[in-house]
């Protein structure tokens, strides 16, 4: 039996779990939010429920992927197939506000959480600075950071941990905070055709390797954590798996250069990971003298997929 929108009705939980336990029968519970349900303490079915995530589509599921068809509509299926999705992006935006948020009364100051929704999409990736936001939605510290929980619960977006463990330099410790997909911010941020070359370009290619790692992290039942790491001197490194195993850097550049290596070479004279990956657009794999590998962009993405790029 399958139960679409379960947190609506958080008592059902109580017959799943009679049902479960006297009739034998499988459920499968669906859901975009926990909140209600924690709230309102219901059954969760505690050692008789497995849990998953989907997430948007991934380029392994997508015959003949395109980046710029990714980048210009996001990866939800409806909208990656649409020829022009900015009508179903910006309802989605205006259904989630209105029923997703309101409905769970998570928030009664609408226009305010409407303003932060434009604000967050801006900053998307970036570390999170609460104060500035503050400011510019006119609310609370506090207010902002419950704002960003309530994306967590609702699956709209992830935060990402800085990676504490300690080395030489002194490091930035604040978040960073992700959107669960790259049409989503488009739609928040009004932004115009994401094009190869710009500096927006590279920005949503971090954006999208994000998604990939973070959908094959749990995909793969690996569940490998995922942070960043950025020193006070402004060196940087855009993703840490695995607790510092894997070392990956993101460029939009055709031709990796000396200067594009500096973020991993700090941090590999910090906490020598084994692997230390350079993923850009050159046309071809290289590896440096020193053992940074250069990897281009859908190498990788068949690299992470094929389950070469981590393991267990």
């Amino acid at each position: 039996m399958i139960i679409d929108e379960v947190q609506k009705v958080p008592d059902l939980l109580d017959e799943v779990h009679w049902l479960i336990e006297n009739r034998g029968l499988r459920f499968i519970l669906c859901g975009s939010s926990a909140r209600k349900l924690k709230r309102e303490k219901a059954n969760l079915l505690g050692g008789r429920a497995a849990r998953y995530e989907l997430f948007p589509l991934v380029s392994e599921e997508i015959e003949n992927f395109s980046l710029i068809k990714a980048f210009n509509r996001g990866l939800l299926a409806p909208h990656y197939a649409q020829e022009d999705p900015s009508r179903l992006l910006q309802a989605y935006v205006g259904d989630y506000l209105r029923e997703e948020i309101v409905a769970e009364a998570a928030t009664r100051n609408v226009p305010a959480f409407g303003k932060f929704l434009e604000v967050a999409g801006l900053s998307n990736g970036e570390i999170i600075n609460y104060s500035n936001i503050a400011r510019e939605c006119g609310v609370s510290s506090p207010t902002v950071k419950a704002y960003f929980q309530i994306l967590e619960d609702t699956h709209i977006g992830c935060i990402v941990p800085a990676f504490h463990k300690r080395g030489r330099r002194r490091i930035i410790e604040a978040h960073k905070f992700y959107f669960f997909d790259i049409g989503i911010v488009s739609a928040l941020t009004r932004r115009g055709h994401v094009e190869p070359g710009s500096e927006l370009f590279g920005r949503v290619l971090e954006h999208f390797l994000f998604m990939e790692l973070r959908a094959h992290s749990h995909y793969s039942g690996f569940f490998y954590p995922i942070n960043y790491w950025r020193t006070a001197s402004g060196q940087e490194v855009d993703f840490i798996l695995n607790n510092g195993q894997i070392v990956l850097e993101v460029k939009a550049t055709r031709t990796a250069q000396t200067h594009h290596l500096r973020g991993l070479r700090a941090f590999r004279e910090d906490y020598r990971p084994e692997r230390c990956i350079l993923i850009s657009l050159d046309p071809r794999p290289r590896k440096t003298s020193e053992g940074i590998e250069i990897l281009p962009v859908r190498e990788f993405l068949q690299d992470l997929w094929d389950n070469r790029i981590i393991t267990p």
